[in-house]
C-alpha cells in the first residue's frame, strides 16, 4: 500500500472518497482494487508464493481474506485460494467482458479482488481467483 495522509490513515475504509483512494493507493492497486481491474496473468508476486502459515489481507484495508494453508497452485496465472475468511469476502455476478462470472470483493471497503469459480479442490470446490496487488502477505 502506498504512503497515507494524516487524514485518511485511520478513516473507515468504506467512508473514504474517490480522492481518499487515490492518495492511498498506487496506480496500479487504484485500478484493480477501485476500478476492478485485472493484473496482467503470471505477473503479480504472489503467483508462485506458497508459504505453510500466515494470511493474506486486503491491501486497501487490511482485512484477513484468506489462510495461507488455502492457496494452491491453480495454473491459472494468479493466486488461487479454495476458501476465504468467513465473513471477509462478498461475491456478485460480474457480466463485464461478454462472460458471466462471480466477482470477489472485500467485505470491509468493497474493493474488487478477483473471481470465484467453482472448479477448485475439496473441500470446497471453489478457485478464488485473486489479483496479487489486491493483497499483502502477512506472516505473522
Amino acid at each position: 500500500m502506498s504512503e497515507t495522509s494524516d487524514s485518511t490513515a485511520d478513516a473507515d475504509p468504506s467512508d473514504l472518497t474517490d480522492e481518499e483512494w487515490r492518495e492511498r493507493l498506487s496506480d496500479e492497486e487504484y485500478r484493480v482494487l477501485r476500478e476492478s481491474g485485472t493484473e496482467a496473468k503470471f505477473s503479480g508476486e504472489y503467483v508462485d508464493h506458497h508459504p505453510d502459515d500466515g494470511e493474506y489481507r486486503c491491501r486497501a484495508c487490511g482485512t484477513v481474506l484468506f489462510e495461507a494453508e488455502t492457496k494452491y497452485e491453480s495454473g491459472c496465472g494468479w493466486p488461487a485460494f479454495y476458501a476465504a475468511e468467513e465473513e471477509s469476502v462478498t461475491t456478485t455476478v460480474d457480466t463485464s467482458h461478454g462472460m458471466r462470472r462471480t466477482e470477489v470483493r472485500c467485505a470491509s471497503c468493497d474493493s474488487h479482488l478477483g473471481h470465484v469459480f467453482d472448479d477448485g479442490p475439496e473441500p470446497t470446490g471453489k478457485r478464488f481467483c485473486i489479483n496479487s496487488v489486491a493483497m499483502e502477505y502477512d506472516d505473522e
